[in-house]
């Protein structure tokens, strides 16, 4: 122990070491030389130290003294700098630990927490200080508890698990799943000390991907089963060579849903009957699918025809009894539906032809007349009418998917001159082979089936778009545009075709709609509502095929139509047919008398445009002013060959 005798003031070291005591005060600072401190905080110095210095420093000695001093001092900073390096990479881990939204753990051998940082709270629901001692296995969810068990076996065994996935119940209740990187640490001998490592809460993607799997498999609007879950099922149960039943449940006229009370209540619809069947099949060995649409279907695995019709019977009676709200005055009641069965692997040893026939049995009980059941029926006469349709709804729809609809025109000439004035637009489809199929092949089809709105509202965007494209909205041209009695009876399908227009760069007065006169006196009110909506806002109307069918002339002053086409059959026969002329003029007069231009469809030859100027007409249309050409394009005798069959 030093005492006052032995130790030198600040003073008296500044005056025996001819240094500044200011310099002194830093020495002391830097450590370089460390002064010892009284109660009162006074610098005291060494006796021993201060004067052999003093000596060395006065001596032959001082130089190697003073760079045993400078080696002394830059040890103390280095050793200063490290221990502060040291200080701040502690201080930046834990930082970086502590406000980790990964929890970052340590465990014992046996598996208990000996260390976890804050993220334990939002995962587990406690604080790092209370979840000492425990383990991962205090919060398993019960289907966790295998797979956690192997988790442990396999660290043990390879000593490393990345991106392993389990499922843990907080305090709360609340379910976690987490994603765990793990490490065993071992001893000198190689023996476990503990585990260490990392986990995310992955609950949000892992919920999100199992919502992505279960929208892969099941329909958004009922949240049944969608038609892809139906046939991984089948398939399977193919495989395994079980038997079973197939059932095709489509409703009857649900197109009058959507089109008088909106698409919002046709899916209030579809949910209420995929709702209603739903509870059908509760007590039944079988499972519900919504293949889209207005389609369904049912599985009945292990069923055989008893089975498959009993459930059949079941869901039409189903379909039957349900009572749909539409509004809060409208009731849809009596709704029906078509069901197709076919068993397999009796109608349908694979998954496509046993698609194939139990969609052939709906539409055969379809065909029947709706509002029943249909076991497929393989005879051949039953089978080609309904493959006809099934391959046409393909088609059809095919063409309009991959657009494949083409438009021709042909002109309506001036018959005393032979100038084109007028384009008449005529719609083919250009099939696989770059042929061109008729109108006449898919245009009826098209009505039966549903989509000849598409096709016909398809047809006016492509004109539109040709004539904008083109400058044909500039030109005092006019397109005459067939539209089907399906098309104009319906109001949606108008106020469509009139958003259309209003939205294009086409002079609507460029336009003119043909409504053939079978259909315009089949549906007289519609066809007077569609043509008043139109005419206002500036198009123009003609009536095709005058004379086929129900031709009245009492009609002609209620439906105001600018022009009258009289149907080619009448002027074929001009030339040898006294009939056909004395109706011809007859037109002619009675169209002058309305101030209605006449329009001669299907003229072949140089007689009869003799004839039909001496009867005052001003228009005709056929093969002897130009055969039908693409738009803008080739003649059709140029085009690819147009096919005359409906396959």
């Amino acid at each position: 122990m030093s005492t006052p005798e032995m130790e030198y003031s600040i003073q008296e070291a500044s005056e025996l070491l001819g240094i500044p005591i200011q310099k002194l005060r830093r020495w002391d600072v830097q450590g370089v030389l460390v002064a010892l401190r009284t109660s009162g905080g006074h610098r005291r110095y060494a006796k021993e130290l201060i004067n052999r210095l003093a000596t060395s420093s006065t001596g032959p000695g001082s130089d190697k003294q003073s760079q045993e001093l400078a080696t002394v001092k830059r040890s103390l900073a280095e050793k200063r700098r490290i221990i502060q390096l040291l200080l701040e990479s502690e201080n930046r881990y834990r930082d970086l630990v502590e406000t980790s939204h990964d929890l970052i753990w340590v465990t014992d051998a046996q598996g208990r927490f000996t260390y976890l940082n804050n993220a334990a709270h939002d995962i587990f629901g406690l604080a790092p200080k209370d979840m000492i001692g425990r383990c991962f296995f205090d919060f398993e969810s019960g289907p966790s508890f295998i797979s956690n068990r192997r988790f442990l076996a396999t660290l043990k065994r390879a000593g490393e698990i990345k991106n392993y996935v389990t499922r843990l119940v907080s305090t709360s209740g609340d379910d976690r799943w987490l994603g765990i990187n793990a490490r065993i640490t071992t001893d000198e001998n190689n023996d476990m000390l503990g585990i260490r490592g990392t986990a995310r809460d992955i609950t949000e993607q892992h919920l999100a991907t199992l919502r992505i799997e279960h929208l892969a498999l099941h329909d958004v609007l009922t949240d049944l089963p969608n038609r892809h879950s139906l046939q991984r099922r089948i398939e399977s149960s193919m495989q395994e060579g079980s038997v079973g039943a197939l059932l095709f449940l489509d409703i009857d006229h649900f197109k009058y849903v959507n089109d008088n009370f909106g698409h919002r209540s046709g899916d209030l619809l579809i949910m209420g009957i995929g709702s209603a069947l739903r509870d059908m099949m509760r007590n039944r060995n079988g499972e519900l699918y919504r293949l889209g649409g207005d389609e369904f279907a049912i599985h009945l695995p292990e069923g055989l025809r008893k089975e498959a019709v009993d459930t059949a019977e079941t869901a039409l009676d189903t379909v039957r009894q349900y009572r749909f709200h539409a509004s809060e005055q409208k009731v849809v009641a009596n709704l029906t539906a078509s069901i197709g069965i076919a068993l397999y692997p009796f109608h349908g040893s694979d998954l496509p032809a046993l698609l194939s026939n139990v969609d052939i049995a709906m539409y055969q009980a379809k065909d029947l007349g709706r509002n029943r059941h249909m076991l497929f029926d393989q005879s051949t006469d039953s089978l080609r009418g309904t493959h006809q349709r099934i391959h046409w709804a393909k088609k059809l729809r095919d063409a309009l998917d991959e657009d494949r609809l083409v438009l021709f025109s042909q002109p309506v000439v001036q018959l005393k001159d032979q100038k084109p004035v007028h384009h008449e637009i005529l719609v083919r489809i250009r099939d696989g082979s770059g042929n061109f199929i008729l109108p006449t092949h898919f245009i009826e089809l098209g009505e039966s089936l549903g989509l000849v709105q598409e096709i016909d509202m398809r047809v006016v965007e492509k004109l539109l778009q040709f004539m904008a494209e083109n400058g044909q909205n500039r030109k005092k041209l006019r397109y005459f545009v067939n539209i089907s009695r399906v098309s104009f009876s319906d109001q949606h399908w108008i106020e469509r075709l009139i958003r259309l227009l209003r939205a294009s760069r086409v002079n609507p007065s460029q336009l003119v709609f043909e409504i053939t006169e079978s259909a315009a006196m089949a549906e007289i009110d519609a066809t007077m509502t569609f043509i008043k909506k139109l005419r206002d806002i500036g198009c123009r109307f003609a009536l095709d095929n005058f004379g086929a069918g129900f031709s009245s002339f009492y009609y002609l002053k209620r439906l105001e139509v600018d022009y009258l086409k009289i149907d080619s059959r009448f002027i074929r026969d001009l030339v040898t047919d006294e009939g056909s002329r004395i109706f011809v003029k007859a037109v002619n007069d009675v169209a002058r008398g309305l101030n209605k231009q006449v329009v001669a469809e299907g003229v072949e030859s140089a007689e009869v445009v003799k004839l039909l100027l001496e009867m005052g007409a001003q228009f005709g249309q056929g093969y002897l002013f130009q055969r039908p050409q693409l738009i803008g394009g080739a003649t059709e005798d140029l085009a690819p060959a147009i096919s005359q069959s409906a396959g």
